[in-house]
C-alpha cells in the first residue's frame, strides 16, 4: 500500500553518495513495506551527493509510488538530513534507516509491531556485526562509556534502523538542540521504550561516509550533549591538582631547607616535567570548556541546521 493523504508509517532515509546502493536499496525497501497493511510513505533525503544519487533517485520515483525525495543543496551531515526528513513525515509511526543496506530493510516490518504494540520508541541492537573489529570495539566503548555519563540506558547507540511515534517526533522538532544525537535525545521524550535485536549485514556497496575523525566528533557530541559530567570531573581533578601542587611546593621547600640548594637544583628535571603536566591539564581543560562555549555560541545563534532544496513529490 502506497502513500495516501492518511499515511500510516513514513520512513526517512538519509542518502549521501550511495549511487551504488539506490536502485537495490529501493527494491528491498518497497519489497518489505508492502507487506505492511498500513499506508506508508518514503522521504529519501538527499543530503547534498556529489555523485548520481539524485538522478537515480528520481527514476525511482517515476517507477514507484510513495517516494519522496527531499533534496538538500549542499551536505549538511546526517543529523540534518534525518531532521528534515522528520519535518515532512506525515505518518503517526517514522521509521529510520540508512542506505547502505546494513540496515536490512526486512527488519522494518518488526519495528512496526513495536510500535502497533504501543511502544512509542523502538530501539534496536545489532546482533553479528559485520563492521570492521576497531569499529565494533570503538563501539562498545563509547555505549558504556555515554550510558555512564549521560545515564541513557541504550544499548546500541550506533543503529540508524528506529521506530518512533509522532508524538516523540514533536518533541524533538519542537525542541533542536546543535548538533544533538537524535537517538538519545528521544528517550527524553518517550513514555514506552523498547529495544530489540535486529540482523546486520555488510555495507553493500561503496565505503562508509563515517571517518574516524567524524565518529570521534559524533562521541563528543553525546558527551557534551546529554551531561556537564566532564565539567564536573574537571572542577574535581583541579581541585586534586591544585592540592597536588601546593602539597609539592611544601614538600620541596623543607627538603631545601633540610637538604640544603644544592639538592634543590638537582631536581629541576623533575620540576620541569611536573610543569609540562600541569600546563597540559590546563590546556585540556580550556578545550573541553572551549567545546562547550562552542556549543552555546551555536544554539544562541540560531543557525537553521539545513537549507532546504526542493521536495519532488509523484502523487
Amino acid at each position: 500500500m502506497h502513500r495516501t493523504g492518511t499515511a500510516k508509517i513514513s520512513v526517512v532515509i538519509p542518502m549521501y553518495n550511495e549511487e551504488q546502493n539506490v536502485v537495490i536499496f529501493c527494491k528491498r525497501l518497497f519489497q518489505s513495506l508492502d507487506l505492511l497493511p498500513e499506508p506508508w510513505e518514503v522521504i529519501c533525503v538527499n543530503d547534498g551527493s556529489t555523485d548520481s544519487t539524485l538522478e537515480l533517485l528520481r527514476k525511482e520515483q517515476e517507477k514507484r509510488r510513495g517516494l519522496i525525495i527531499v533534496n538538500l543543496p549542499r551536505n549538511f551531515g546526517q543529523h540534518a538530513a534525518v531532521m528534515a526528513g522528520f519535518e515532512q513525515a506525515r505518518g503517526d509511526w517514522i521509521v529510520t534507516l540508512d542506505a547502505d543496506l546494513q540496515n536490512p530493510p526486512e527488519e522494518i516490518p518488526r519495528i512496526v509491531e513495536q510500535l502497533r504494540n504501543g511502544h512509542d520508541l523502538v530501539g534496536s541492537i545489532r546482533t553479528t556485526r559485520k563492521d570492521y573489529f576497531f569499529r565494533r570495539w570503538a563501539s562498545r566503548i563509547t555505549t558504556w562509556l555515554v550510558s555512564r555519563i549521560s545515564g541513557i540506558t541504550l544499548q546500541d547507540f550506533g543503529c540508524m534502523l528506529r521506530g518512533y511515534s509522532k508524538p516523540v517526533i514533536k518533541g524533538i522538532l519542537q525542541n533542536p538542540e546543535y548538533r544533538t544525537f537524535i537517538p538519545a535525545l528521544a528517550t527524553f521524550f518517550a513514555k514506552n521504550p523498547i529495544e530489540i535485536r535486529v540482523s546486520h549485514e555488510g555495507r553493500a556497496a561503496g565505503n562508509s561516509k563515517y571517518s574516524l575523525l567524524k565518529l570521534f566528533g559524533l562521541q563528543l557530541d553525546l558527551m557534551t550533549g546529554f551531561s556537564l559530567w566532564p565539567l564536573r570531573t574537571l572542577f574535581f581533578a583541579g581541585i586534586a591538582i591544585s592540592f597536588l601542587g601546593l602539597s609539592l611546593g611544601a614538600l620541596i621547600l623543607v627538603l631545601r631547607i633540610y637538604y640544603g640548594p644544592e639538592w634543590a637544583a638537582g631536581g629541576v628535571f623533575t620540576l620541569f616535567a611536573l610543569l609540562f603536566f600541569f600546563v597540559g591539564a590546563q590546556f585540556f581543560g580550556l578545550g573541553l570548556i572551549g567545546e562547550y562555549i562552542g556549543r552555546i555560541f551555536q544554539a544562541v545563534r540560531k543557525r537553521p541546521p539545513y537549507v532546504l532544496g526542493e521536495v519532488l513529490k509523484k502523487e
